[in-house]
This record gives C-alpha cells, structure tokens and sequence, in this order.
C-alpha cells in the first residue's frame, strides 16, 4: 500500500511538471493555492548539462558549418574583385586609360585666342571641370595623368646629321607634359621651361632617345612649321630619365620614353626610319600649333582600379559607354568644346572579364551546390541522431500528454542556445579572414546554416511523436514501403535532374545565372541514391538465404543485420553519394585543367625546351647543340630547318585556299622520339628513308608526312618545291595532324639530310628536370642571335588572373570539405545505431561469441552499406561526367588568354580515375576501422549495462 501511494504521488507530480497540449507546464497545488512553489530547474539548462560533450560538439559542427558558409560569397567576391582590378592594372596603359581630345583652335582665330584656348591655366581648369563630370565608378590616379597638346602625326626631321639607316629621316611626336620634373631624373642638362611662340622651344629627351638619335644637350632639332618658311627650331636643354617609366604617364604613349625602329616597305624593299618623342614645357603650346603634325588638345586619365569591385562592371561598362557616345559626351563637349571625343580601352577590358567570370562561375557553382548539399544533409542527420538518441523520452513526454507546440518549442530552446552563438562566431570569423567583400551574402548564407541547424531536430522529432506512441517498431529497408508523398518528391527530383542535364548538354555553362544547370551532378547523384535504397534489400536477401546453411552465424547475422538497418540510412547514403560525385566532378576540373595548360605549353614549344633565333633562317652552330645537349637535365635533343611559305604546287587542285606551308628538315631518329614521346604526330623513322631515283624534272624525290590539308593539295604523285632549302620533289608517305615542332600549322616533314641545303635553325631538347638558368648561359655563351622559350614559363603563364586561382581553390576546399562532412555522415551513421550494436554484441557474447567474431559481425554488418555507398558514388560521379562533359569547357579556367586568342580552341572534361577511386576506397577503409574500433572498445568494457534487465533495447 505504502508503494502505491508513493508511486501515485510521483505520477502526480510529473503529471503537473509535464507539458500541456496547450504548451503550459502544469503548476504545483501549492502554487495554485497562492503558496511558494518550490523551484524548478530549466528545462534547456539541465538537458545541456546532461550532455556537455554532445552539445559542444554540435556547437563546433555549426561553427565550422556557418565559417565556411559565409566564407564561400565573400571568397568569390573577393577573388573576382582582385580579377577586375588585375585586368585593369596589368593591361597596357595606351588601353586602360581615358583619352579626353578637342582639335585645335581653327586657324581663322587670332594668334593671342589661340594662345588663351592651350595656356596651360586653362587647360588645367578644364581638367578639373572634366573630373566633376565623368560618373562613377570611374576613378582616376592624377598623379599618372597628364593633360597639354600633341601632334597626331610624326613629323619628320630636317637635319642632315640625324640618323638615316636606310636613308628616310627620323620622325618624331611633340607632346608638352606638365609636371616633369615628379616623373623624370635629370642625368643631365636641366628641364625645359621657355618658348618662343611658333618660332622655338626648349624641349628634353629621355636617356633613351639621346642615345638612338645621336642628341645630346645643345642639339638643335629642327621641323617644318605650318606657316613660315622658317623651320621651328627645338633645342635639347635636358637629357632625362623617367622614375616609373611603366606608369600611364610614360607607357601611354611609349615613343615619349623609347625610340622605335620603324619599317616601311616601298618598291619592293623595306626600309628602316627610327620614330621618337620630344618633350616640350607647356608653355610651349603655341610653338607646337605652329607645327605640321595636326596637333590636338588632350586630357588623359589614368584608371585607379584600387576601389573597384566585381559588382561596379556593368556601373563600369555604363559609365565608358555614356562618355563615349552617350549624355556624358555631350556634357564633355559644352565644357571643352563641340569636337571634343572620348576613347578608352576599358570597355574591352571589362567585356573579357566579365567573359571569364561568366565562364567559371557555373564550374564553381557546383562546387558551392555540392559542399552546400552535403553539409545540409550533415546537419540533417545531426538532428536525426539526436531525436533518435532522445526518442524513449520523448515517446514519454507525449504519452503524458505533453503537447507538440510545447516540447518543440523546448527543443527549439535547446539547439537555438546553441547554433545562434556558433553562426555568429562563424560569420565573424569568415568576415575578419576575408574582408573587402559583401556581407549581405555572408550573412544570409550563415542564416541558412543557423537556420537549418536549430529546426532540424524539433521538426524530426515532431514529425516523429506526431502522435503518441506505444511502442518503437521496426524499420526495416526490406519491409518499409514508401509512402506516395515520397514517390511523387522522388519524381520530381528526377525530372529537375533530367531537365538540367539536358539543359547542360545543350547550351554549356554560358548561362551564369542559371543554377538549375550547376546544381545538376547534385541532382543526379540524389536520383541515384534514392534509387540506390530503393533496390538495396533486393540483394540482401538473395544473400541471407544460402547464408543460412553456412555453419558459422557471422555471415548470416550481419546479412540479417543490414538488411533490418533502419529506413533513416537513405540519409547518409545521400550524403555520401552527393560528396562522392562532388569529388569526383571536382577532382575531374582540377585534372582537367592541369592537363589543358599541359597541353597549350607543349603546343607552344613542342618540347620541354625550344631554341629559336631571333630572326627567321638564323642556323644552328655546331657548338650551340653540344652546349645545349651537355647541359643539366637535357635527356634529348632533336634539330629542324624550318621554312615559312614555302610555295606548293597545285597538285590536285583540292584545297584551292592552301597556297604556301611551313617546311621541316628533321632527323629522322631524334625527331620521331620527340613525336612518340608528346603525342604529336608519331610515326616510323623509316618512314623518311631517301627514295632512290629522280622525278621527271630531275630532282630527288623526297618521302614526305604531311598534314591533311597539304596531302590532299600534294596527292600521292611526286611534286616539284622549291625554297631556301633547295629545289627538290616530295612524295607523300603518310599524313599526321599535328608535328611537335609546329603543332598548329600545316605542315610538309622530310629528311633534312636529303635537303639540297639543310641548315637546321629550331632546336627542341627534352629533360624533366630541365635548368632552364644553365639552358639559357650555355645558348647565351654560344651566341646572342638565339633566345630559349621553356615549357613550365608557358605553362605558368596561363595562371594569370586572380578568378583562376581562385576558382581553383574553391574547388580544392570544396573536395576536402566534402570529404570531411562525408567523414561525418559515417560516423553519424554509425553512432545512431552504436548503442543497439553494442546490446547485440553483449547479448551474443552470452550465448558464446567470441571477441573475433564479434569484429567480423561488426564488420560484415557495415561493409554492404559502405560498399553499396562507394561503388555508388564513383559510378555515379563516373556517369555525371559522362553526362556534363559535353556541356563544360575548361578553356577560361584553364587559360589566362580569351577564346581565339588562346593555344587550346576547347579544353573538355574528362573522367580522372583518381577522383573516383580514392574517395570511394577510403569510405570502404574508414567504414571498417569504425566498425573495428567499436568491436574492440565494446570488448574492453563491461556488459553490465547493456544487459540490465527490462532494457527496451
């Protein structure tokens, strides 16, 4: 009697503690009659006490989660900012600066107008009402921009004692160029500051010129002038050297640093004339209109990309567009005047940026689709194992008539106190790593982790206790029939996966805003999964049914074992197919793209190395081979006479548009090694053996390979060539595409040693471990004439914005990151269904298993699902590249240089067995240690708890 009024009373009072359908706890009787209740712990702060591990570690998970959340749009951001203000920086300056011109002043305005329109106050005025004109984003560095008056034409020179190398005069710029003495260093001389109105002028000239020119301080260089007889009269006062001569200030117009040795072709010659600038004081803008070079008032701005972002392109290309032909022009000609015109280069510069952010994004994009399914799912079966640990109680509660709205919103309590902190400290985290970036993106994409992360377990658990239950059944794979609201989500998938795939295929990646197309692999390897579970207690049970005449109970058991595993392991199953096909794809660019500038390198130089002179037909030197050949690293080397245009005959007369093809004179032994070992066109040394005999004109027949366009132009008769070479005949014996030595031209390849007059002037040496320091002294110490171009200082030349860099390490963090949550969904997926192992084990043990077989169950129990989760995801990554591979071109990601202008017309992807393989074999390694490690650590403890008797276990 005692026993039941104590247990009554402790029903009562869990009764009044308990949550009601209404969502309010109970109040103790004491309470109610106006009496003190006693007090009551809180509900989230004993159950974090109660799991101080577990709720740490759920804290670190969302931590890690929101960083890399918010660090992926503040990474691109942050890298496509560095590409925008890279493209500008790095172009030449006669293209990324702004040129503001006005003509001259008509001649029919008095002398003392003229002089008011150039008089430098004026100009500079005009300067600073243009820069309160022109919109933003542009932004200018004053300090690299100049503003005075130019000629538009050279001028040419009028002394005698000028140099001539081939009898034309010199021509030259005059440019006046305020603030000289912040740009140059006087080496001697001193700078220029008077003028005699269309009569003189002091003018200076760089180091550079002087030499060329033969001036030196006191020169006089004298011009024809517009309107006198009396040529102008320009004396040398200073010789000068500029301080960054790389600035817009001395590279937009680069002859007012460097002389240039023009050519001119006239009466069938060419003649050479050097071109120069001389730079005049601005007082002296009334002596150059008095000049016939058609002078012209200039404002130049050079670009300071400093403060620009990814987000100010279109801005930019708006603002170019308007002051070159829109309202800006005409606001810029009422304030210098009705001929005034702008121009600049930065249009085609931001169209070339926006074309490569345009290719990569959707590559990088499913990087982002991929880590964000994954972690999402991690998140998910977070949830899931807590709401299956917590389950009995749970149960409890609503059998005891606790509420949905009350326990959800406690549980809602529980991870709110905890994933809140953690994506703040996340986002605060990504934002001091990676400044200079949006933080709206960052933060809505740490939202959604925080956001994810403290619903997941109330509304597992919620739709788990929808209404009470009495007793946990079973949920196995075999006999779990799917409802038709999964059926018809299951659907649904597979039409959207469908449609993106055929979408890809169709149009490529040009569509950067399309993410139906970049989440595709996602969708695919979702479909798989889905149909992966679907079919995965077939096999189970054709594989328990002979195991039951095994004598040993290991196999039958850990068949019986997975096939009556809970329906929740669909969960990390997708998990581990969207990170496996997400590695895959990943590794698969990442490949891709090193094998693309492989590729471009080796078409560039045909070689590890290639010797050239620096004119064409400069020959080889005996002893410049020998050098190279002994130089460290160099394995081989091959020689060629290379002939440009050599003139074909009309043959066939197919190919009517081929008049001319480039020659190669090789060694037959050395060359075709060099062939086989790149790929380029392998063939048969014997295949270049000399034919005995002449043709009908006499000449040696020459076997020849040539490329298809040639052959089919040539045809299998002997035809008659003549060139540099000699004069000979050649017969087609085979045809190759591509040759190392010219992989992207057509081509006619002989025998050297069969030319009439075999010089050979490429050398091409192959070594992996090539010096190209050492290459360059021993071609150097032979001779001067030759220059050496290597293939690693090609290839890295293709890395040359900061998007590809970029984008690249996305995708590596995207793989590690991947791998990682995927190392995490097996374990979670181990640890929700740890405790029932260990019951099984300690009950076994009992009957009389041994510790060794006991591991083998473990085993055998986790590998089906390991194995059916790596043999998944590496044909489902397989097939997603298969499927995608026609639709994605690696060429911008690849190369630095647009399409066209690239080595490489396409880089396409392809399977990169590694990426398939690596991953799924350490699913299967990390799979048996789990189960090994559990086995060994159930057998060090006790079963005394895991046999306690009435465990519902």
């Amino acid at each position: 009697m005692k026993r039941d009024t104590t247990r009554k009373a402790s029903a009562r009072k869990a009764n009044d503690t308990m949550p009601r359908k209404d969502g309010r706890t109970g109040e103790p009787t004491s309470a109610r009659r106006g009496r003190p209740a006693r007090a009551v712990a809180p509900w989230v702060r004993t159950r974090l006490r109660t799991a101080p591990g577990t709720a740490a570690a759920f804290a670190l998970l969302v931590l890690v989660t929101a960083f890399l959340a918010a660090a992926l749009p503040r990474t691109v951001d942050r890298y496509e900012t560095e590409g925008l203000r890279h493209d500008i920086v790095t172009a030449p300056p006669r293209t990324s600066v702004l040129d503001i011109t006005a003509a001259e002043p008509s001649g029919d305005v008095p002398p003392e107008a003229r002089a008011t329109v150039v008089a430098p106050e004026r100009l500079a005025e005009k300067r600073t009402e243009l820069l309160e004109l022109l919109p933003a984003p542009l932004r200018f560095d004053l300090a690299q921009s100049a503003h005075g008056v130019r000629t538009t034409q050279r001028i040419a020179g009028l002394d005698p004692w000028l140099p001539k190398p081939s009898g034309l005069p010199p021509e030259f710029t005059l440019t006046t160029l305020p603030g000289l003495d912040r740009h140059t260093t006087v080496r001697e001389g001193r700078l220029p500051t008077r003028a005699e109105a269309g009569r003189s002028s002091e003018v200076a000239v760089t180091r550079e010129t002087a030499k060329s020119l033969h001036l030196k301080v006191g020169s006089v260089v004298h011009l024809p002038e517009r309107f006198a007889k009396e040529p102008l009269a320009l004396t040398v006062v200073g010789i000068v050297e500029p301080r960054r001569p790389q600035g817009s200030y001395w590279s937009a117009d680069p002859l007012l640093r460097t002389p240039v040795l023009a050519s001119k072709v006239s009466g069938g010659g060419t003649y050479f004339y050097w071109q120069a600038g001389l730079l005049l004081p601005p007082p002296a803008a009334t002596t150059l209109l008095a000049s016939t070079g058609e002078p012209e008032v200039y404002w130049r701005f050079a670009a300071d990309a400093s403060e620009l972002t990814a987000q100010d392109a279109p801005r930019l290309t708006a603002a170019l567009a308007s002051v070159s032909a829109g309202p800006d022009l005409v606001r810029i000609r009422a304030t210098v005047g009705g001929t005034a015109s702008a121009s600049s280069g930065l249009d085609e510069i931001v169209e070339a940026y926006d074309a490569m952010r345009s290719a990569i994004t959707p590559v990088v994009a499913v990087a982002a689709f991929g880590i964000g399914t994954v972690a999402a799912v991690v998140l998910a079966m977070t949830g899931g194992l807590f709401a299956a640990r917590r389950a009995a109680e749970l149960a409890l509660l609503r059998a005891r008539g606790g509420s949905l709205a009350g326990i959800g919103v406690r549980l809602l309590g529980e991870t709110g106190v905890l994933a809140l902190p953690a994506t703040a400290l996340g986002l605060l985290l990504a934002t001091l790593t990676l400044p200079e970036a949006r933080f709206l993106p960052a933060l809505a994409a740490a939202g959604a982790v925080g956001l994810l992360a403290g619903l997941a377990l109330p509304l597992r658990a919620l739709f788990l206790h929808r209404r009470p239950l009495a007793h946990g059944g079973r949920e196995d794979l075999a006999d779990a029939r799917p409802s038709q609201g999964r059926t018809i989500a299951e659907l649904t998938v597979l039409v959207l996966a469908v449609g993106a795939v055929v979408a890809l295929r169709r149009r490529g990646t040009g569509d950067s805003g399309d993410y139906l197309v970049s989440s595709a692999p996602v969708l695919v390897a979702l479909i798989a999964a889905l149909v992966l579970v679907r079919l995965y207690p077939l096999p189970l049970r054709w594989a328990a049914r002979p195991a039951r005449r095994l004598r040993g109970a290991v196999g039958f058991l850990s068949l019986a074992r997975a096939g009556r595993s809970s329906a929740t392991g669909a969960l990390p199953l997708l998990a581990l197919l969207v990170a496996l096909s997400t590695a895959a794809f990943g590794g698969s660019v990442l490949s891709g793209v090193s094998e693309a500038r492989d590729r471009a390198a080796l078409l560039e130089t045909g070689a590890d190395a290639r010797v050239t002179g620096n004119a064409d037909l400069v020959p080889l030197t005996d002893g410049l081979v020998t050098a190279v050949r002994r130089t460290a690293g160099v394995t081989d080397v091959t020689t060629a006479q290379v002939e440009y245009d050599v003139e074909l005959p009309s043959g066939t007369g197919r190919s009517p548009e081929l008049k001319s093809t480039a020659l190669l004179g090789v060694d037959p032994e050395s060359y075709a090694r060099l062939a086989d070992r790149t790929g380029y066109g392998p063939f048969p040394p014997e295949l270049l053996t000399s034919v005995t005999g002449q043709g009908s004109s006499g000449k040696r027949i020459l076997p020849a390979i040539a490329s298809p366009a040639v052959a089919e132009r040539l045809g299998t008769q002997p035809r008659d060539l003549a060139g540099d070479a000699g004069e000979f005949a050649v017969r087609i014996v085979a045809v190759r595409t591509n040759t190392p030595a010219l992989p992207e031209q057509d081509f006619l390849l002989v025998n050297g040693a069969d030319l009439p007059r075999g010089e050979p002037t490429v050398l091409l040496a192959t070594g992996s471990a090539l010096d190209g320091t050492a290459l360059r002294k021993a071609v150097t110490a032979n001779s001067s004439d030759f220059s050496v171009v290597l293939r690693t200082e090609r290839r890295a030349a293709y890395v040359d914005s900061p998007m590809q860099t970029g984008a690249e390490r996305i995708y590596l963090a995207a793989i590690g990151a991947g791998a990682g949550y995927a190392v995490l969904a097996l374990l979670l997926s181990l640890m929700q269904s740890a405790p029932e192992r260990a019951t099984l084990l300690a009950r076994l043990r009992t009957m009389g298993l041994t510790r060794r077989q006991g591991r083998r169950l473990l085993g055998f129990e986790a590998l089906p699902q390991a194995l059916l989760a790596a043999a998944g995801g590496a044909l489902v990554g397989w097939a997603t590249i298969l499927l995608l591979a026609p639709g994605v071109d690696l060429v911008r990601l690849s190369l630095a240089a647009p399409r066209g202008v690239a080595t490489l017309d396409s880089a396409p992807l392809r399977v990169d067995a590694w990426s398939l393989v690596l991953p799924a074999a350490s699913v299967l390694l990390l799979a048996a240690l789990a189960a090994g490690l559990q086995a060994w650590w159930s057998g060090r403890t006790g079963s005394i708890k895991e046999l306690r008797a009435g465990d519902a276990r």
